[in-house]
């Protein structure tokens, strides 16, 4: 797995795309962050990515992932971590193999990592 600063970066880089700056953890999808807690999140996070992005062709990939109603789907648009392609393009993993045990790792630390800063900021608070 890289290391975090790598994460970061990435993470950084994906956020910024037009596409990615819109998404941000607000009222019902940041209340369940907060009370279930990044250990619960990321639980979370592995059984959606396992379910919905784990195998090597997904169903309905590039549709697959809501935009709304948990904060794990908001991450994911943020993070680019919402079908193959975006993983494909922004993270290097390859489209057409299931994710195996490092890679779904990776992608649910770039998620609790994501929503982890996002708990970090106010609610109105400044957006880089």
């Amino acid at each position: 797995m890289p290391d975090p600063s790598e994460i970061d970066d990435r993470i950084d880089r994906a956020s910024a795309r037009p596409f990615g700056r819109g998404f941000h953890l607000r009222g019902r999808e940041r209340a369940i962050a907060e009370q279930r807690g990044p250990r619960t999140i990321r639980a979370h996070a592995s059984e959606i990515v396992l379910e919905r992005l784990a195998p090597a062709e997904p169903r309905n990939d590039g549709r697959q992932t809501p935009y709304r109603n948990h904060p794990v789907f908001v991450a994911q648009h943020a993070t680019a971590t919402c079908c193959r392609t975006c993983l494909e393009t922004w993270h290097d993993i390859a489209k057409g193999l299931r994710l195996d045990r490092d890679e779904l790792a990776y992608v649910v630390e770039v998620i609790g990592r994501w929503i982890d800063r996002e708990l970090a900021e106010p609610v109105d608070g400044p957006r880089a």
